[in-house]
Order: C-alpha cells, then structure tokens, then sequence
C-alpha cells in the first residue's frame, strides 16, 4: 500500500469518527440542556413564591428560552413561544435579578450546523465510497461517462515491427493505416472509409496488440475498452456510454475505438436461456446505431476482438458495421520463429540458442505461450545464476510449460514406481512402432503437474488436418499404457482413465462427426451441441433412431477392440524392448528421444545430457492420461500437452 493509499484511508476513518463523535454529542448536548427542566406555568408559580433568585432571558429562532437559579442554587430551565412582558414585572415585584439578551444573528445558521452537519458528512462518505466503487470516473453521479482509455498518438510507440506471426493479418490491416493517413486516395474514387474491423483468433494469438499497432502506424488516438465496461446493474447505463464514447471519439476524429471481447455485449439477442438481458440488449442497440445509423462517424474506425465469433448477433457481423473479418490465426513455424526473436531482444542469449529450433519444438504454441517460454527460460537462468539464457533453459522452460513442474519430492512406493515405468513404456514403444504416432519426444516417471508421469510427443510438423489412420494410432498408443501393466505387473491401476476417455471421444468422433466409418458412411451423428447460456437452442432435436445409434455405439466398441488388440500384439511382440526401456525410467527416471532411438535399435542408451542422478526415494506413477498429444480439431492443431 503507497502513501497516498494509506493516508485516504485515515483520512476516511477520521470523517467517520467525526461524524460519530458529533451525532453522540448532539444527542448527549440534548440529554445535558433538558435536565431541570420546568413548565412554564410553574416557572411563574416559584417567581411569585419567591423561590428564583436570577433569571437569564435568551430570544432564539424558535421562541424565548429562560433560564434562572433558584434559592437552593438549583438551576431550571423553561420556554416560551414568545417574551411575555408580564414577566417582566412579575420578575421586578419579586426581587429576582434577571438580564435579557436580544437574539444572536448566527444562531439560526448555529442550529443549522448543529442539526444537519452529521447528515451532510454522512452523505459525504456515502459519495466517496460510491466514487470508488466507480472507478472515480465521474463517480455515483456519472454513471453514463464512458471509461474508454485514450492513448495518444505521441504515446503509442507500437507499431507493426512488434508484431509478428500473423503476416497475412498485417497486410489485411495496412489498407486502414493508408486510409487513415491519406483518405482522399480512396474517397475520390468513390470508396469510404470501414465502419469496423472485427479481429477473431484464439486467445494469445496478439489481436490486442495488431489493434494497437494499426493506431501506432496511422498516428492517430487510440480508445480502449472492454466490453463488460459497459455492462452495469442500470438499465441504460451501457447504451449512455456507448453515445459518451463516440462523442469522445468524433472530437479527437480521426481515431481508432477498440472494443476488446466484444463478445460481453454483443451476444445474440432474443436467445439461449432467459430470453436476453436487458441491459446488455440496449447496450448493443446503441452501439449498432452508432456504428450505421442516421449519423455518420467520420474518421471513427471500430476495431473490435474475440475468440467467440460464432455467438456474436447477426446484426453485428454484417457489412456497413463490422465490414471485414481479420482472423488472426497461430503461427506457422516462420511465425513462431519471427515471435520469439522479438521476445529475445528482450534477454541476453547465449551463443547455443537457435530461435529456429525451439520453433520447429513448439507447434501449436502461440503468440503469449512463447513469450511465456521466454520469460520461463529467463527465470531458469536466473535461479543458476547465469548472465546469459543458454539453450538448456529454453529445453527446461518447455518442459516445464507443456507437461508441468516436477514434483521431485513426491515420495512413491518401489512397486508404484515400476507400475509407472510400464506403464511410460508402453505409450512409447507404441508411438515408435506405429507410422503415423507423432514422433516421441520425451518419457518420465517423475510427477509433473497432476500426472504422475508424462509421455510426450511432438509432431515434425504444423498440422492442420488428420487422417484416419494417424487418429486409429493415436488411440492404439493410449492403449499402450493399461496393456504394459496387464502383460508385466499382472494388474490394473486406476492411472490410465484418462487414457480410456480420451481414446473414447477420439472413436466417437470418428463415428459421429468425421464420417470415417464404412458403415455408417459419410453422415454427421452429433447434434445441439451448442450451451444455451451461449445464446444456442434450449431444446435438444434427436434425428437419430435407437437403431442408429445402436450401429454407432458398435462401431465405436469396434474400433477402440481393434486397436486395443494392435497395441497388446505389438508390446508382447517387444517384451525385451519394453523391459530396456523400463529399466532404463528406472535408472534414469528421464529419457530424450535419443535414448529410446538407442534402446529400439538394441543398443544400450547413451547417458543423459544434463540429468543429475536419480533419487530411488522419489519417483511417478502413471498419471491420469499419460498419453501423447491428440489432436481433433479439423482446422488447426492443438498445442502438445502432456497430461
């Protein structure tokens, strides 16, 4: 906590007790000045009984208030609407000193004070805090100001240097820089200005940042904003902010607004379950007005991002508000390549590091994934106390990101820990002897993450499709597992259910959706899958007959026997392949796909590179999906995960 932090917070607690300390000493001021108090008509009584013996006569506001000392030296206190000048002489017949005080000028303002001031400073917490809760933008009282962030053109250093991996997306975006730089180029021939950019890719891939980087380029204000920004308790308050924040962007035209999960406001209206919300549902209606209305935003480009494209409104998709659709993709093995040489500016590198190796080892990966391997790689350095990042670093970094941190501590049984060493065997002697399992990476027993063991594989290559017989490999490997421990430990653990489940929905696919069954044939089985809290159906159609799906479900036993069959004859064909490897896990608890090339080709393994010796104390056991990476995506590949 800084120091302005800490001194608002006393300065807070300190109005607080002010207050407090003001309406008890109120009440207690009333409690005091009411004691002794006297009717009127007595007060008269004891004057002609000669019990008073001096009297204090104050006009107020609000009547005549008296206040005397009798004989007994007691003090009594009486009131009247008005100065009773028969009092006066009364007092006179009877001896009683008295003085009479004509009416002070600041007591009405006095009594003002005294009564409200607590309620006033009352009300003043009340609006700091409704302030903070804010924001403090504009506070309780400014609900409808947009929290749009303006950058300015001067403080943009972006530009399109910093991003790389989406070549193609650049050059979908460079017609706005020359626009936005030269419009009269494109106007004299008729053509106008984009409403909206619409940027789509998967989370990590840089939208944010090609967003930025247009408005570095182009030299003009960049506006920031969420889309759950808009979205308060209030109905209306969204659309208010909406129309503050075009306004805010046609003074400072031209410029660049850039919405960010966009998807927050701009779901389908009328859908999923509920009907819609209403707020969010204005909200999209003044930003769709805004955007193609009666008025025309000149020099105002809407750039917007999000990896939920399918559930955006129709209204919003079409030409005249969001005109072009920018996806923003992962990057190839050059975009993976031209990312980390950015991020490596940023580090010193050792000699040893090829930013061409790592990214031929890292498919899938994306933009914020590398620059978190680099980070990672830096912190590895870090923790030996090297001044460079070595290559070593980046091999521990991606190990650490892809099948998680080791758990070296992990006290495993003698018995377990042989299970484990099986059970890793089995995957990789089956993502060797079949052709088209992606090449084995690495195999460990020591626990990472939530599995007690890891084997990993990573393809040659970018994929971006798969065919059947890759996909019946995949699962023959994640077979190899439960088979290893059935044919060598005579048992079965609870480690390879993951295996089963993953091996299970890859079948079914298969059958259901990518229509590689002879069978069934070309047809897809699997309907209404979509969340009807994404704004999808909330019945659920069947076109399918108990039948059909009878025939799909024994299509699925078939394939998963088929291949469950393959993998066991493949493992008691390569029993003495099977105990090197397992020996060798047991030794060495690691082993690179140097190793396992020497012990397929019936040569020992070749020591580790940089593994220290074991620890027989620690040790993995088979982890809940000890598989390699399988991929089911039709149009991209999914980044290699260890589980």
């Amino acid at each position: 906590m800084n120091n302005n932090q800490w001194i608002s917070k006393v300065a807070i607690w300190m109005v607080i007790a002010m207050v407090l300390f003001t309406v008890f000493k109120q009440f207690d001021g009333r409690a005091t000045t009411g004691a002794g108090y006297m009717a009127y008509s007595d007060f008269l009584n004891e004057v002609k009984a000669q019990r008073i013996k001096s009297a204090t006569i104050q006009e107020g506001s609000s009547g005549t208030e008296i206040i005397a000392v009798t004989t007994d030296d007691r003090r009594i206190r009486t009131n009247a609407t008005y100065l009773d000048r028969g009092l006066i002489g009364d007092l006179i017949a009877n001896d009683v000193k008295f003085d009479v005080r004509p009416r002070e000028e600041g007591s009405l303002l006095m009594t003002l004070l005294v009564s409200w001031g607590p309620m006033l400073l009352l009300i003043g917490v009340w609006i700091y805090f409704m302030r903070q809760m804010q924001g403090g933008r504009g506070g309780a009282f400014s609900f409808g100001k947009s929290k749009a962030r303006m950058l300015d053109e001067s403080a943009n250093t972006v530009t399109f240097a910093d991003v790389a991996g989406c070549d193609e997306a650049k050059e979908e975006v460079k017609e706005l820089v020359d626009f936005l730089k030269d419009p009269q180029k494109f106007q004299k021939l008729g053509g106008r200005i984009p409403r909206g950019l619409l940027l789509v890719g998967p989370p990590g891939t840089g939208k944010t940042l090609l967003a930025k980087a247009i408005a570095g380029e182009a030299k003009v204000p960049f506006f920031s904003i969420s889309g759950s920004d808009f979205v308060e308790m209030f109905v209306g308050v969204g659309a208010a902010r909406v129309r503050d924040m075009f306004e805010q962007a046609k003074k400072n035209a031209p410029c660049i607004i850039f919405i960010d999960e966009i998807d927050a406001v701009g779901r389908q209206r009328g859908a999923g379950l509920g009907g819609g919300n209403d707020e969010r549902e204005q909200t999209l209606n003044q930003m769709l007005v805004e955007m193609d209305g009666f008025e025309t935003n000149l020099g105002v480009i809407v750039i917007a991002a999000t990896n939920r494209p399918d559930i955006l409104d129709a209204a919003l998709l079409r030409p005249g508000r969001f005109d072009r659709q920018v996806y923003v993709t992962l990057p190839d093995i050059r975009g993976r390549e031209q990312i980390l040489k950015v991020h490596m500016r940023k580090i010193p590198i050792g000699p040893d590091v090829s930013a061409e190796v790592i990214a031929r080892g890292t498919p899938g990966m994306s933009g914020a994934d590398l620059a978190n391997l680099c980070n990672e790689a830096a912190l590895m350095a870090a923790r030996r106390n090297a001044r460079v990042v070595e290559m070593q670093d980046f091999e521990k970094a991606k190990d650490k990101i892809l099948m998680g941190p080791e758990r070296k501590s992990m006290v495993m049984p003698e018995e377990e820990r042989r299970n484990t060493a099986y059970h890793e065997a089995g995957h990789a002697l089956i993502g060797k002897l079949l052709p088209k399992c992606d090449p084995v990476h690495k195999v460990t027993i020591i626990p990472r993450g939530r599995a007690l063991g890891v084997t990993m594989s990573l393809p040659e290559r970018d994929r971006y499709s798969y065919d059947k017989e890759y996909m019946l490999n995949q699962i023959a490997m994640l077979f190899g597992g439960r088979i290893a421990e059935e044919v060598f430990m005579n048992q079965m653990t609870t480690g390879a259910s993951n295996d089963f489940e993953r091996a299970t929905q890859i079948a079914r696919d298969m059958v259901m959706r990518y229509g590689m069954s002879e069978k069934l044939g070309p047809m897809v089985y699997a309907e209404n899958e979509g969340e009807v809290f994404l704004g999808r159906s909330i019945t659920k159609t069947t076109n399918i007959s108990e039948e059909t799906m009878r025939q799909v479900d024994a299509e699925v036993r078939r394939i998963i026997d088929e291949q469950y069959a393959l993998a066991r004859r493949l493992i008691e064909e390569n029993k003495d392949k099977m105990h090197a490897l397992a020996q060798a896990l047991l030794e060495w608890e690691t082993l690179d796909a140097d190793q396992i090339d020497d012990i397929m080709a019936g040569r020992p393994p070749r020591p580790p590179k940089d593994i220290t010796p074991p620890n027989p104390s620690s040790g993995g056991g088979q982890g809940g999906g000890a598989a390699p990476v399988v991929g089911q995506n039709e149009t991209a590949p999914q980044a290699p995960t260890a589980a």
